[in-house]
């Protein structure tokens, strides 16, 4: 019997020639922006995008709260910069609201509706800084992995203290940091808003085998616990680390910071204690990929210590032991010189 081979053929064509087609350029990656009532910050974002161009931009910005006072005028101060200083050719999309929605709801219905536009982007709040190569790094990224079920993530927060890791210009990590961070349509669309696995994942007995670390996993039980049982604090990416465990997903993160975080103050939402911005490094220019997709779990482990706050809390754990056995030798000594 002949077999025609040449529908076959037809049919591979296409769907290379849909691959080639989809390779968009670092101009034509979709990009939202997350802003509220920061006009100060949201115009140094804009300065940052502007060089680049984008063609595909998406504007989202929560309301206010009247019951705060002078939130009204700057809320209406950040639109206005974002109405006036998008002044290169591009097609905006905008998704304002009326009504403050606080910080969870804000991000993540911004974060719904992008990727209800769009198979994947780049998402940028307004007090996140980029360099340059930021934007090649998760444009390339995003078409490497855009059908690699492993990858979730892609940011560009560097927590290393200038230590490389692996031999690629970036490295992969459960950590999914969101100051500047990439996705796909297809990871998002499994935020768990209410985390409804979180009681299921609590009582399998599986924590052990994301956190091997005792302190690790009871630092992070803690974080979701509480969320769970009264929504505080008042955030989604706790909710959006957890999803990502939870299905094993891995970020890229970069091997020299390509964000700045100039949110540290008294308008930020969490971050309201004057710390000194993330450094944006010199960049990592052309992208080098690593040879293995796997997680660093020394890399992690020092985030953990080092940005999450785990030294502390190792050295307060043998800390009050060492008093509590230090008091209790000075006690014996005293009553035995009282006796």
């Amino acid at each position: 019997m002949d077999f025609d081979i040449a529908p076959i053929m037809d049919e591979l064509t296409k769907q290379s020639r849909l691959e080639l087609t989809h390779q968009t350029t670092i101009k034509e990656t979709p990009l939202l922006l997350i802003a509220w009532r920061r006009p100060h910050t949201v115009r140094l974002v804009l300065n940052a995008i502007r060089p680049l161009g984008p063609t595909h931009l998406y504007v989202a910005c929560d309301g206010p709260n009247p019951d705060r006072p002078g939130e009204v005028e700057k809320v209406a101060a950040t639109r206005e910069i974002i109405k006036n200083e998008i002044n290169w050719p591009c097609n905006v999309e905008r998704f304002y609201s009326g009504a403050n929605q606080g910080c969870c709801l804000g991000v993540s219905r911004a974060i719904n509706w992008f990727f209800e536009h769009v198979d994947e982007g780049i998402i940028l709040e307004d007090d996140c800084i980029p360099h340059p190569d930021f934007f090649t790094y998760c444009t390339t990224l995003l078409q490497r992995y855009r059908h690699d079920q492993r990858v979730w993530c892609i940011s560009g927060n560097n927590f290393q203290n200038g230590q490389w890791r692996g031999d690629g210009s970036y490295y992969f990590s459960r950590y999914n940091h969101c100051w500047g961070w990439a996705s796909w349509r297809r990871c998002w669309k499994h935020y768990d808003a209410e985390l409804s696995q979180w009681p299921i994942l609590r009582d399998s007995g599986l924590l052990g085998s994301i956190f091997e670390d005792p302190l690790e996993r009871n630092y992070w039980s803690g974080i979701w616990q509480r969320l769970f049982d009264t929504g505080e604090p008042d955030s989604w990416a706790y909710r959006w680390t957890l999803t990502c465990l939870l299905n094993g997903g891995l970020t890229a993160l970069p091997n020299r910071n390509l964000i700045s975080n100039v949110g540290f103050g008294k308008d930020a939402t969490h971050t309201t204690s004057f710390a000194e911005p993330t450094v944006i490094d010199e960049g990592i220019g052309e992208v080098n990929h690593p040879s293995f997709l796997l997680r660093d779990s020394e890399a992690d482990r020092y985030s953990f210590d080092n940005h999450f706050g785990g030294t502390g809390m190792r050295e307060s754990r043998t800390f009050f032991p060492q008093l509590k056995v230090q008091l209790r030798q000075r006690l014996n000594q005293f009553r035995a010189f009282t006796r």
